[in-house]
């Protein structure tokens, strides 16, 4: 026990400074305890004031009492209903000592009432930070009990020392609630979701733990054309109607940009979540006002599910962060469920994008060619440059399997890059092998390359270094590329004409309507997408649109070639329409270097429209679309 109240104030000082967010509660009681003993007081408490709800709220109290005289029951009193000594605690500057006497009968009575104590004496101290009064410290001794000016400056000094922990603890508080929160939305962070699903993962916890991962669709476009003050606030109007069909319960994060996690409170499994993620979704669907313009707002969700004590926070955000690119994959607005079949098509995709860029830098891709015949003569009159990965553990993989790889994870510029290389060096081989003299030679081009600062560069000194002339080489650029940025297109497009470079659009008349654009781009060629042209001559609708486009290329002095030609008789409706260049399997499959430098020797395909040919049958595989 002290001996003075300056050992008091010390020791009071030792134990706060030692009270941490955790810890600060029972150090208070404890405290409080010690104060009200060494000054032979019945008991001690501890307020904070609350100044944007006008309230008082209880702490802590020393000995702790059986009851609490307040009118509620978690020890909140609102200023505006208080007694008049609660009310002066809400701004109280110096120590209030209130002791039994006439002045306070009310006050008296009062107390009485609550406590069945008659009478009290109370010494109110208050916390304070600058001007504003946080909070106070009362000492109470039932019955009559006089106050010394060193007593009160001690418990003024104390009070200074319980208003330095308080103001400790709102900032470890605030860090906390920054660390743990988002700072435009206001919903759960990233590290605060993880320590969640780590807590409902564990072994025992009731389960399945569902999650849902939201993502708005088309936020880029908002970005876009209206800003990202913009985006942020369409953002911010979301995370707030996320709440309105998701329960109270429920935790919601925003892990960053436009992408929510919500993980149901209760356990639920996988057609469960499924349905409540439909909920949600359709809760979500509508229309927003931003800077004056109506946007609509959709959505789309990935569902997966978690086992505790088999699953980590990690298995189950992957799980569903592959079902929502699944979601997006299908053209947004969807929600999908993690399945068996997802996790391998997830696996197969992590596995290319793993060995990916060795695959490039190791020389592990090579280029097949696919020959463009004239129809009338069977003359190779082009070739198609079309690249293949030789996986280290699945072999020879076709373009779709990585191309899509490639343009998520950045690689498609060096891609496209390293594939014109390869082709222009062997048509340079072939060359000056004597073949090739008037083949034109078609390289695809990506839609990032398409934008690439110094592309156009870049093409030209690949082509010298090979010392190719520009115009036997043609790029090939897919009309949904084209649309999608056409002022870039027509930039980059216009330069590659202006260094002698070809242009050919690629998959024409898929529905993306370069039409209206064609007359200003200057394009050389346009190819039929093989969708209209596998069924020529059995689908009216198909032949319909061929004919539109083959009269389209006359209309402009363009090329015209068909692709996927797999049957005689898409050959001749082909014929009759005027489209005399085509490619597909019909005609030859894909061929490495050496088996199309022996084709260009030769010169042409031979073909008869009358009946299989023993050349066509030589090709040996089944008509399949092959996609660079």
């Amino acid at each position: 026990m002290p001996r003075s109240l300056e050992e008091v104030v010390t020791k009071v000082a030792s134990e706060l400074m030692a009270a941490n967010v955790d810890t600060a509660i029972a150090i208070s009681e404890h405290v409080l305890t010690d104060l009200a003993d060494y000054l032979v007081l019945d008991t001690c408490f501890l307020r904070h004031n609350d100044h944007e709800l006008h309230a008082t709220k209880l702490i802590a109290e020393g000995p702790v009492r059986a009851y609490v005289p307040d009118p509620d029951p978690i020890g909140v009193v609102y200023f505006a209903d208080a007694d008049p000594v609660f009310a002066m605690a809400e701004h109280l500057k110096a120590p209030l000592v209130i002791r039994p006497e006439p002045a306070t009968d009310g006050y008296q009575r009062r107390i009485e009432e609550g406590t069945t104590v008659p009478s009290i004496s109370l010494a109110c101290v208050p916390l304070l930070s600058g001007d504003v009064t946080t909070g106070v410290l009362g000492f109470i001794k039932f019955g009559d009990r006089e106050w010394t000016v060193d007593e009160l400056n001690a418990l003024q000094m104390i009070a200074t020392l319980f208003a330095q922990l308080q103001a400790r603890i709102f900032a470890e508080n605030r860090l906390k609630y920054l660390a743990e929160h988002d700072d435009l939305t206001g919903l759960y962070s990233r590290r605060a979701l993880i320590a969640h699903l780590e807590r409902r993962l564990a072994a025992g916890q009731p389960g399945p733990v569902a999650a849902l991962f939201l993502d708005l669709d088309r936020l880029k476009a908002i970005n876009d054309f209206l800003g990202h003050h913009a985006g942020d606030r369409f953002i911010a109007f979301f995370a707030g109607r996320l709440r309105e069909p998701v329960g109270e319960p429920d935790l919601i994060a925003r892990l960053g940009g436009d992408e929510f996690i919500v993980i149901p409170a209760a356990p639920m499994g996988l057609a469960e979540a499924e349905s409540y993620a439909h909920r949600v979704q359709a809760g979500l669907r509508g229309r927003v006002t931003i800077n004056d313009e109506i946007l609509n707002r959709t959505v789309s969700i990935g569902v997966a599910v978690g086992v505790p004590g088999r699953d980590a926070a990690s298995d189950l955000m992957r799980r569903v962060d592959q079902a929502l690119m699944s979601a997006k994959s299908a053209g947004g607005d969807a929600v999908a469920v993690f399945t068996e079949d997802l996790a391998l098509k997830s696996e197969f995709r992590n596995d290319i994008e793993l060995h990916l860029r060795g695959g490039i830098e190791s020389g592990g891709l090579v280029l097949h060619y696919l020959p463009e015949v004239d129809l009338r003569t069977g003359a190779v009159v082009a070739t198609e440059a079309l690249v293949r990965w030789n996986h280290p553990t699945r072999g020879l993989l076709l373009p779709d399997s990585f191309i899509a790889v490639a343009e998520s994870t950045n690689l498609a510029g060096e891609l496209g890059r390293l594939v014109l290389k390869m082709a222009c060096a062997q048509l340079s081989r072939w060359r000056l092998a004597g073949l090739a003299k008037d083949i034109v030679l078609r390289v695809n081009v990506s839609p990032v390359q398409l934008v690439a600062e110094g592309f156009v560069d870049s093409v030209a000194r690949t082509i010298d270094e090979f010392g190719l002339d520009p115009g036997s080489v043609c790029l090939e650029i897919t009309e949904s590329v084209v649309v999608k940025d056409i002022e870039a297109a027509r930039v980059t497009i216009a330069g590659l004409k202006a260094v002698g470079v070809k242009v050919a659009v690629d998959d024409f008349g898929t529905g993306h309507s370069v039409l209206t654009h064609l007359k200003s781009l200057p394009v050389d060629t346009i190819k039929i997408d093989r969708s209209f042209v596998s069924e020529l001559g059995n689908n009216a609708g198909d032949l319909a649109i061929a004919r539109a486009i083959v009269a389209l290329a006359d209309a402009f002095e363009l090329e015209v070639v068909a692709e996927g030609v797999e049957t005689e008789e898409a050959v001749r409706t082909l014929l009759s329409l005027g489209c005399v260049r085509a490619q597909g399997f019909l005609l030859s499959r894909p061929l490495d270097g050496t088996a199309m430098g022996d084709l260009l020797a030769r010169g042409f395909i031979p073909f008869s429209l009358g009946g299989p040919d023993d050349a066509l049958a030589a090709n040996g595989e089944r008509p399949v679309a092959d996609r660079s």
